[in-house]
């Protein structure tokens, strides 16, 4: 009985420790690079709106990075000598930034996949986004059901809110 007992105390011990390592592993992502993203997501220049993801957490949440810059070809149009960013492409560059969270919370086998637009709701926009503004894009899963994820996005520039809305995706194949 006392050999049974050690061993079975080593055991019990080991699996704690197993246990507990495996509880205290991080599985968020600290940063995503465009590179990667290109890996991710389909979209190439001029519409791809993120530059960076930042503070991935799976199943979670995400950080979309954009670097608004001077250079953007809608700036052309969206109006020459007052150059404000559309409020249509901070709502896409939320769904790209949840694109690349569902790719991430998905892994591997869902890369190339496309993610469609099935609605937005609650769309509002704050404030302009002008050349020289780093946009900041949170994305929260509410929920999914199949390959229906539904997001509650907000774009800040600094701490000022700037666009926040709700919406609804579709995951498919590419084909």
């Amino acid at each position: 009985m006392d050999a049974w007992c050690s061993s079975h105390r080593k055991n019990v011990k080991k699996e704690r420790l197993s246990s507990l390592s495996s509880e205290t592993k991080s599985t968020d992502v600290d940063s995503i690079d465009i590179v990667r993203i290109m890996e991710m997501i389909p979209h190439r220049y001029p519409f791809l709106m993120i530059d960076k993801v930042t503070n991935v957490v799976p199943d979670e949440s995400a950080v979309g990075i954009k670097n608004v810059t001077m250079n953007e070809p809608f700036f052309q149009g969206h109006f020459p000598g007052h150059p404000v960013m559309p409020g249509v492409l901070i709502i896409e560059a939320m769904a790209q930034t949840s694109a690349v969270l569902v790719i991430e919370t998905m892994g591997v086998e869902a890369e190339g996949k496309l993610v469609y637009f099935m609605t937005v709701d609650q769309a509002r926009f704050r404030k302009p986004v002008t050349p020289g503004d780093t946009l900041s894009i949170t994305v929260t899963k509410n929920r999914n059901r199949g390959n229906v994820w539904k997001f509650r996005g907000e774009a800040r520039v600094g701490e000022t809110l700037v666009a926040e809305a709700t919406f609804a995706a579709m995951i498919v194949d590419n084909e």
